[in-house]
């Protein structure tokens, strides 16, 4: 996938440039703009169990595909600002990805859903992670920029949990207290998740569960009298 990257870190937008024949599978509005010859065809992409699997985490239930016969480009935005990064898989190891964080991939990449657990439920981001595997790319938004870390093998590395973005299949990891309750409950630092490697990890410098937190301090609902 031919990616160019620009107006990050803080409003990134990825533009894709398609060679004559090629495709690219776009997250349902996320399509910015398109230049040249490009057809779009919607799809669940695999059923309708597929689809729902998708919505259950955190993606649209529908996908785009972009065609292009002599040439084009598409370009790709998501809702919040941040930066953007292209990931590349060998179709050895998937790639699980937050909810929201996937943007766009080659046709190549299946974009499927797996189970979290309670790891993921009790790190407040749902029950489902998206599994991203075979061998192309695929690019990743953020809420703010994007940093990425190799781990070595039994190397650890510990996140909150606001601030996951992706992390490869091999990177095992677990979700705890950052500290003791009263660190958890009056310190605001909440859970933590710890990633070992081998693997690599992706974060976000800003995280969009203290954005969410933040517009309800600053504009309380009002109780419907």
């Amino acid at each position: 996938m031919d990616v160019s990257i620009t107006a990050g870190p803080a409003f990134a937008m990825g533009t894709v440039t398609l060679p004559p024949g090629g495709s690219v599978r776009v997250e349902a509005g996320a399509m910015a703009m398109t230049r040249g010859d490009i057809q779009i065809e919607t799809s669940t992409r695999g059923g309708f169990m597929k689809g729902l699997k998708r919505s259950l985490g955190g993606e649209s239930f529908f996908v785009n595909d972009f065609h292009s016969g002599s040439g084009g480009q598409v370009g790709v935005a998501s809702t919040l600002p941040g930066d953007m990064a292209t990931v590349t898989l060998d179709g050895t190891t998937g790639l699980m990805v937050q909810s929201g964080s996937w943007s766009a991939s080659d046709p190549s990449i299946d974009v499927d859903s797996k189970w979290g657990g309670g790891k993921s439920f009790f790190s407040g981001e749902g029950l489902i992670l998206l599994r991203c595997s075979g061998a192309g790319d695929l690019l990743l938004s953020s809420y703010g920029a994007i940093l990425a870390t190799a781990l070595q093998p039994g190397e650890t590395m510990t996140l909150d949990t606001g601030h996951v973005v992706a992390f490869d299949e091999s990177v095992q990891y677990s979700v705890r207290k950052a500290g003791s309750w009263k660190s958890t409950i009056l310190g605001g630092e909440g859970l933590v998740t710890d990633f070992t490697g081998p693997g690599r990890v992706w974060l976000q410098t800003r995280s969009t569960n203290d954005l969410v937190e933040w517009i309800k301090r600053v504009n309380p609902q009002r109780s419907s009298s």
